[in-house]
C-alpha cells in the first residue's frame, strides 16, 4: 500500500550566532571561510537576534499537513534537520512516494539546482516527484498580493502619499544566468504577476538584494542604486516587497529592514516592507495545491525521472 507524503526543501538557518561558523562550513561543504566573512555574518545574526527560518517553515509545513491530511516533513540543505536526515526518517516511517517542493519558487542552479542534488545524491528508497518551479501558482501570486494591499495600503496612509512599490528578489551571479538559468525571468515575472492583482499601486520596479561576498558579477539593479535613483526622483519614502523569499530570515530581517532602511534614512528616504508570507493562508494553500497535483497523478515518477514544471498542469 502506498503511502504519500510531502517533504518541504529550505535553505536552512542557525537560530544561534554560535552555530554560524559551522554553518557556514556547510555551505562552503568544508571549505574554510575567511574570518572577516564569519564575523560579518555573526554581526548580522546579533542585530536580528535569530533567524526564524526554521520555525516558521516547520510552521508552514504543519499547515499543509492540515490541508492535505498527510505527513509533511521538512529537510534543510544546510542546517538541521538535514535533508539526508529527513529522508531516512521518511523511510522508517514507511513513505513511499514523495512531492518535493523548494520553498524557492524560482528555479536557480544557485538554490533549487543545488537542493535538488542533495535530494537525490542521498538515493532515497521511494519514488520522489520534483517540483523544478512554482514562481507563477495562482495562490503564491494572491498571496503576496495580499501582503502587499495591506502593507502598502497602511504606508501609504501613514507617509501622507503614495509610495512607489520595489519588488526585490535574492541576487545570483550574472555567469548563471549568461548560461541559461531561468532564474531572473521567473523572478521579475513572478512581480508582474503581483503587481497586476494591485493595480493601484501604478508605476513600480524591481530590483536584486543580497549580492554575494564572493568575487564576479552579481545580478542588478541593487536596491541601493534603486534608492538613489527614486531619492533623485524625488520619491521621500519606498515600499519593499521581497517576492523571493517565503519567511522571515537574515536577508529580509537584516538586509531589509536594517540595511536598506538605514540607506534609505541616509538618503532622506523612509522605507517600508510588506509583512512576509509566514504563517499565511493563502501561501500554505497554495504549497498544498502543488503537492495536490502532483499527488494526484497516478505516474509518479521515480528518483531517476523526477517531473519538471507544474506550469502544463495549472
Amino acid at each position: 500500500m502506498s503511502q504519500q507524503a510531502v517533504l518541504l526543501i529550505a535553505h536552512g538557518s542557525p537560530e544561534r550566532v554560535e552555530d554560524i561558523p559551522e554553518f557556514l562550513q556547510n555551505i562552503s561543504r568544508g571549505r574554510p571561510m575567511p574570518e572577516a566573512v564569519v564575523r560579518e555574518v555573526q554581526h548580522r545574526y546579533s542585530l536580528i537576534g535569530s533567524s526564524p527560518l526554521t520555525r516558521i517553515t516547520r510552521q508552514q509545513a504543519d499547515g499543509v499537513a492540515r490541508e492535505l491530511g498527510l505527513p509533511v516533513y521538512v529537510g534543510m540543505r544546510n542546517w538541521h534537520p538535514f535533508i539526508a536526515d529527513t529522508l531516512q526518517q521518511m523511510a522508517a516511517d514507511g513513505i513511499t512516494s514523495v512531492v518535493a517542493i523548494c520553498l524557492a519558487p524560482h528555479n536557480s542552479r544557485t538554490s533549487v539546482g543545488l537542493y535538488k542534488q542533495v535530494l537525490f545524491g542521498n538515493k532515497p528508497p521511494f519514488a520522489i516527484d520534483f517540483v523544478e518551479e512554482w514562481h507563477d501558482h495562482p495562490l503564491l501570486i494572491a498571496a503576496f498580493a495580499e501582503r502587499l494591499r495591506a502593507g502598502w495600503t497602511k504606508a501609504c496612509a501613514e507617509h501622507g502619499s503614495q509610495l512607489p512599490v520595489l519588488f526585490t528578489a535574492h541576487s545570483v551571479p550574472t555567469r548563471t544566468v549568461a548560461e541559461g538559468d531561468p532564474y531572473e525571468k521567473q523572478t521579475r515575472e513572478t512581480a508582474a504577476l503581483v503587481a497586476a492583482q494591485v493595480p493601484e499601486i501604478g508605476a513600480w520596479r524591481f530590483a536584486f538584494q543580497s549580492q554575494g561576498m564572493s568575487g564576479g558579477e552579481w545580478l542588478g539593479p541593487t536596491v541601493e542604486e534603486t534608492i538613489v535613483s527614486l531619492r533623485e526622483a524625488g520619491q521621500t519614502g519606498v515600499f519593499v516587497q521581497p517576492i523571493g523569499f517565503v519567511c522571515d530570515h537574515v536577508e529580509v530581517l537584516f538586509d531589509v529592514d536594517i540595511l536598506f532602511r538605514q540607506f534609505a534614512g541616509e538618503r532622506g528616504m523612509k522605507l517600508y516592507r510588506a509583512e512576509s508570507l509566514n504563517d499565511s493562508p493563502l501561501f500554505v494553500q497554495a504549497v498544498a495545491d502543488l503537492a495536490r497535483r502532483r499527488l494526484s497523478r497516478a505516474d509518479v515518477q521515480g528518483a531517476a525521472q523526477p517531473q519538471h514544471s507544474l506550469k502544463k498542469t495549472l
